[in-house]
């Protein structure tokens, strides 16, 4: 994410991991296979594709400092989620390079964002456009509701929350 968009969504009041009670990401991100790992807030985050103060992932690991947007230690971990775990455990940084997986991570994070306490998934898919997500149609939301039925599927082929 430039620097620019950044700094226009910290402005935009996104979400962070500071934001969430105490326990509450490391409870989902658990029922799902993977730890999550807090940095110091002036440290480097492992395994961030896009930088500080992006989630990074290394196999079963997500790391997040306070200063990180909720929605992408959701992604991140999103991305985990939908590997099978043969290809989790090879995960550093990069965690795929496939359009489907992408677009079943990004409907999956709208989903458990249902299951954080104080996020939900209106709220994580207005910090999605806020920090600059973009979709065909426009908004995060019209490509959850009307365009993300191929990702659905994929998510429940793997037996993964769809709806």
């Amino acid at each position: 994410m430039p620097d620019d968009a950044a700094a226009n969504a910290e402005n935009a009041g996104v979400m962070r991991v500071r934001d969430l009670p105490p326990g509450a990401a490391d409870a989902l991100l658990a029922s799902h296979g993977l730890q999550l790992h807090r940095v110091d807030d002036d440290a480097p985050i492992p395994g961030s594709y896009w930088g500080e103060p992006e989630a990074g992932v290394i196999a079963n690991n997500v790391f997040v400092r306070s200063d990180t947007p909720v929605h992408s230690m959701l992604h991140e971990a999103c991305h985990l989620i939908v590997l099978p775990p043969e290809r989790r455990a090879q995960v550093h940084t990069d965690a795929t390079d496939s359009v489907i997986e992408e677009d079943a991570t990004c409907c999956l994070q709208i989903i458990l964002a249902g299951e954080l306490p104080g996020v939900g998934r209106a709220r994580l898919m207005a910090d999605m456009d806020a920090w600059g997500y973009t979709y065909r149609l426009g908004s995060t939301q019209a490509w959850f509701e009307q365009d993300a039925e191929d990702a659905r599927m994929f998510l429940r082929g793997l037996g993964l929350p769809h709806r």
